[in-house]
Formats: C-alpha cells, sequence, structure tokens
C-alpha cells in the first residue's frame, strides 16, 4: 500500500478549502447534502459521476454550480434519441479549397463535460464515452486526441422506468467511480426552493474557489491519503460479497445477477481516500468505506429477475453485505 506521504496540516487547508466549496455552491442549491458530497468525492478521486433521479431535482443545477466554482472548461451536451457520435466527440469533414479532410474535435474535449439526460440515447451514443472515459483520449479516424486534464463526466439520467429511456451498457456503468441517486426534497426544502425562484430566477454569481491547479493538488493528495491494508482487505471482501454471498453466510445468490468487478474494489479505496480528505483526515477509516459503498456499488450490481420480481432493491443488496462482511 502507498505510505503515508499526506500530513494533517495539508489535509486540514484541503478540507478547509471544500468547506468553503461547498458552501458557495449552496447558493444556489437547497438541502441536496448527499448530493454535493457525492460530487466532490468524485471530482477528489478523478472518478466520473453518474446521476440518477426524476427531472427537476437540481442535478444539472449542481453540477453547473461546482464547475463555476471549480473555474474549468465545462461543456454540456443534451442527450436525445437522435443524437449522433460525432455529434459528442468530433468528425472529419472534407475542406473543398484544402482537398483534404480536416478533424473538428467535438464537445467533449472540456474538463468538465455534463452529459445531461444520458439514458435517452441509444446505445450506440452511450457506448461512444467509453474511450473517453477509461483512456482520457478519442479517437476520430486514424488520430487519437488526449482530453483536458481532469477530464471528468457527469452524467445525469432520469429513471429508467420512466418512458423514452435506455439502460446504460453495463461495460459504461463499470467506467462510473459513482452512482448517486437524488430524492425528492423534504417539505421545508421544497419551500425554501419556491422561496429562492421567486427572489431570483438565474443561477446566482458563484465566485472562484479552487483553481485548476490547485484541483490537480488535491487529486494528487487524495491519492497519497494513508490506506492500512486491513482497510484494503475490508474493500476487497465487500466485493467479493457481490459475487459470492454465500461465503459470508449471506442468502443472496438468487438475487445477483452478477457481482461488481474488480474496479468496485479500486473504486472502493479511491472514494474512501477522498471521503477521508473531506472529513479532514489523512488516514482512511473503515467508517470512510461504509460511506461510499453504496455509491460505488449500486450501479455494479446486477440484479436478477427474481429479485427484480419480488421487488428487492440494490441497496438492500448492499446494505446486508455492509452488515455481514467484518473488518478484520
Amino acid at each position: 500500500m502507498a505510505k503515508k506521504r499526506s500530513t494533517d496540516s495539508e489535509i486540514e487547508k484541503v478540507a478547509e478549502k471544500l468547506q468553503l466549496l461547498k458552501k458557495e455552491v449552496h447558493r444556489g442549491i437547497v438541502g441536496q447534502e448527499d448530493l454535493i458530497d457525492g460530487l466532490l468525492t468524485g471530482v477528489l478521486a478523478g472518478g466520473h459521476i453518474l446521476i440518477e433521479g426524476v427531472p427537476g431535482l437540481a442535478k444539472t443545477r449542481a453540477v453547473n454550480l461546482l464547475a463555476r466554482a471549480c473555474k474549468t472548461s465545462f461543456r454540456r451536451i443534451q442527450f436525445t434519441p437522435d443524437l449522433m457520435p460525432g455529434d459528442i466527440l468530433g468528425t472529419r469533414i472534407y475542406n473543398q479549397q484544402k482537398a483534404n479532410f480536416e478533424i473538428v474535435l467535438g464537445p467533449i474535449f472540456a474538463g468538465f463535460l455534463l452529459a445531461d439526460e444520458i439514458n435517452r440515447a441509444p446505445a450506440k451514443v452511450q457506448s461512444a464515452l467509453l474511450e473517453a472515459m477509461q483512456e482520457r483520449q478519442v479517437t476520430i479516424g486514424n488520430q487519437s486526441h488526449n482530453l483536458p486534464e481532469p477530464f471528468l463526466v457527469f452524467a445525469t439520467q432520469n429513471p429508467v422506468e420512466q418512458e423514452g429511456t435506455y439502460p446504460l451498457p453495463e461495460a459504461q456503468l463499470d467506467r462510473f467511480l459513482l452512482k448517486v441517486v437524488v430524492p425528492y426534497p423534504e417539505p421545508h426544502e421544497e419551500e425554501e426552493i419556491v422561496r429562492m425562484v421567486i427572489e431570483e430566477t438565474q443561477l446566482p454569481d458563484i465566485e472562484q474557489v479552487l483553481t485548476l491547479a490547485e484541483l490537480k493538488e488535491m487529486q494528487e493528495l487524495v491519492r497519497d491519503v494513508f490506506v492500512e491494508d486491513r482497510i484494503a482487505t475490508y474493500a476487497t471482501a465487500l466485493v467479493k460479497a457481490t459475487r459470492n454471498p454465500e461465503s459470508f453466510g449471506l442468502p443472496l445468490a438468487p438475487f445477483i445477477e452478477y457481482g461488481a468487478s474488480p474496479r468496485a474494489s479500486i473504486g472502493l479505496v479511491l472514494a474512501a481516500r477522498a471521503r477521508a480528505v473531506i472529513a479532514g483526515r489523512a488516514s482512511v477509516l473503515p467508517d470512510d468505506v461504509k460511506t461510499v459503498a453504496h455509491n460505488v456499488l449500486r450501479h455494479r450490481i446486477i440484479r436478477s429477475y427474481h429479485a427484480e420480481a419480488e421487488g428487492v432493491k440494490t441497496d438492500d443488496l448492499i446494505s446486508k453485505i455492509l452488515g455481514a462482511v467484518p473488518v478484520s
């Protein structure tokens, strides 16, 4: 495991900066603490984030506010059924004057990419993001083009039960570090939202809290947060339990078609490191792993038909696994 290089003083300074960042984002968002914490966790860990919720829950607004506070290049792509891969990645266009083909880069070339309502586009378009999300590059024709650093995809999606949605391919889902589910606001929060809209219909002026250089430094700091061997063992045991629940005394095999991949084990440790930094600590605790477990695992566990028929939710399965797998 990585040696402890991140000092307490470094972590404390970052944690203070992150609190300022949260405060700035909250100028335009009421409530949604879990959403904002999930966004910060993903950004610090350098991982892509899938945000699921019905329309009108400020998913797009939250990403927009965060991008403004971080002052990174930001693009939004509205996914629709008629969208083509070239509309995202770019394409080759014939130049009649020069008698050759020229490459026109698409809107994917941004630090923060908001893929809005990603599951309203067919699988061919969704799969066009695979190389970009994994390799941080795009191939157009026979040429590869590096994406900006850092490059993060924030994809919003509506629940798959809604009309006009397509389920994302499993290979693409696995490339999202986190899947954050956004619930309806509490009644008092909804009243405050209405008052906010009455008073100010536009996004508030957001102050820049982080520079691009500072964001990169924070991401490097997260990778140096100390992780004990027992924490890594615990993270891999949680993932193993999604594949072989019976080895932990859990009768969940009939409800799980496929368990999580090794990317989930890596994701648990990486996201737990980010959570430790947000909490102002230079080392990871088991509770950090537990805190991020639902967001890291919920999109990587494929439920069986039996689970769907019985109404067993993925989050219920994860909660049972967390309750059964001990910390070594």
